[in-house]
């Protein structure tokens, strides 16, 4: 089985995506001016806007859910797996997939705001949604619907899972051991699995808004908290900053582990972790109330810089500084280009984290992480969930067989038992396959986009023209070019339709 997952995925992840995602992010970089730098200011001051309506979540909220999708396993166990595998230059390639991606970000994003629909009283959008109005393509929205169900529904909640039943043996120990179907599973797994989908279940079962109100503040909380930490230990060790920099962008050239490992990693758990053309930061987007579409866009934007300058950088200068990892060999495993700690600690895992707080903080640390890692899952799977329901949803409009949404729930916490028990190797695995799949189908769809009519770039010509006129701030799309935005021409027919009866109403009196 290991071989067919590991087969399948080096044929997703071959040197043509990590290309492809490079590539989109310097496209659109260009062509928005490198709008992920000239609008900076601009993301601050809109990501505190609370424009919460009953169909819809406010932008800081729609961050906290796609941030809960975005700040995972992925910071704290892929960063470490990509300096274990693609050396410390793996982490430059992190940061190159962040700034270019943020400009990816941007673009699905807003085009996730400009397609959405209304329906049950909340909005919903995502690639499925942008592909079908934009492209008039519904079979390439069915394939990307497919594909978000499979891989944020089964194989991406395993995952992280897995990642929470590690974090609680951690923090707590195995307990006694009981025989399974799985194997020997430990009692304190067992009774956090059932705390964690008793709690899985109320969130879940009560829609966007309670898993809105339930990231917005863990999110913020646990993020900031594993940034301090990291903070302490860079302060501490001051002096040695220059010469880990140094190391990171001399190491992406001429990588220990090779140039192509370092690319390879880097790119990989970048995407993973921070989401850029994933496809997945668009449907929180969607569900944002906002008064123009290019809004959103931009706030996204910076949630890429959250995920990897911030959150991933922390970890990687946490490892780097107590040199507390191995550089496995790109040919053979078990052999080392660089080896600071036991040859047989899991690379694949947040053991390298682990072992750096724990050489600053002692027990604390592993201790810490494991906590860190518990909530950034939890919160992580709430946010696959949403993207699952919402495909589902989309499927529903157009076939007879409707999935009844309950069953999307009980999948997800299926799976998320089944990660949780599970301790194959290759479950990393299933889950790039995942992030592979949604990741080709939504780049090559947003590209093919652009050249058909280019919306998210009309977008934020539009937005920045008003900003530059003063405002007020509202949105057209009829009067950009824009078709099937059929929400947007609602809503800018209702705001017409007011403004006249305000106006007759004062030339009468």
């Amino acid at each position: 089985m290991e071989a067919i997952v590991t087969a399948i995925n080096n044929i997703i992840w071959s040197p043509a995506l990590v290309v492809l995602c490079l590539g989109a992010g310097l496209f659109y970089s260009i062509l928005t001016r490198f709008a992920q730098v000239r609008h900076f200011k601009e993301m601050w001051r809109l990501l505190f806007r609370g424009n919460e309506s009953p169909e819809g979540i406010s932008s800081f909220q729609a961050l906290a859910v796609s941030l809960s999708g975005r700040v995972g396993v992925g910071n704290i166990a892929g960063v470490a797996a990509a300096i274990g595998f693609g050396g410390p230059g793996a982490v430059f390639w992190m940061w190159v997939v962040a700034f270019l991606g943020a400009s990816t970000a941007y673009a699905e994003s807003t085009l996730g705001q400009l397609y959405k629909v209304e329906e049950d009283g909340q909005y919903r959008g995502g690639p499925a949604y942008y592909f079908e109005r934009c492209l008039g393509q519904r079979w390439l929205a069915v394939m990307f619907a497919l594909a978000a169900i499979i891989a944020c529904g089964v194989f991406l909640p395993g995952v992280q899972a897995n990642a929470v039943g590690n974090a609680v043996v951690q923090v707590f120990g195995d307990g006694n051991m009981v025989s399974t179907n799985f194997g020997e599973v430990g009692t304190n797994k067992l009774v956090a699995l059932a705390l964690i989908l008793m709690v899985l279940a109320f969130i879940i079962f009560g829609g966007i808004k309670r898993i809105a109100h339930f990231t917005q503040i863990v999110v913020p909380f646990m993020a900031l908290g594993y940034i301090i930490m990291a903070l302490i230990i860079v302060f501490i060790n001051f002096e040695q900053i220059p010469g880990v920099v140094a190391l990171i962008i001399g190491d992406a050239f001429t990588a220990q582990a090779g140039f192509g490992a370092a690319i390879g990693w880097g790119v990989r758990r970048g995407i993973y972790s921070n989401e850029a053309g994933q496809g997945t930061g668009p449907h929180a987007a969607a569900a944002a109330e906002v008064e123009h579409p290019a809004q959103q866009g931009l706030v996204q934007a910076f949630s890429v810089y959250v995920d990897t300058l911030f959150v991933c950088s922390a970890t990687a200068f946490m490892i780097i500084i107590t040199q507390q990892y191995n550089v496995q060999g790109a040919l053979e495993a078990g052999q080392f280009v660089v080896q600071n700690v036991a040859a047989d600690t899991e690379i694949a895992s947040a053991a390298f984290t682990q072992m750096a707080l724990l050489s600053v903080f002692g027990d604390f640390g592993p201790a810490f992480v494991g906590i860190a890692l518990f909530f950034f899952a939890f919160t992580t799977i709430l946010a696959y969930y949403y993207i699952a329901e919402t495909n589902t949803a989309y499927l529903n409009r157009y076939f007879k067989a409707r999935i009844p949404l309950v069953a999307v729930k009980i999948v997800i916490m299926m799976m998320v038992s089944y990660g949780m028990v599970n301790s194959a190797g290759y479950i990393w695995t299933i889950g790039d396959i995942g992030v592979g799949l949604m990741a080709w189908i939504n780049i090559v769809g947003i590209l093919v986009i652009f050249f058909m009519s280019k919306p998210a770039i009309l977008c934020l010509k539009d937005y920045e023209e008003q900003q530059k006129s003063g405002g007020p701030i509202h949105f057209d799309p009829i009067k950009l070019g824009i078709k099937n935005a059929t929400f947007w021409e609602e809503r800018r027919a209702k705001e017409v339709a007011a403004a006249e009866q305000q106006s007759n109403g004062e030339t009468k009196h």
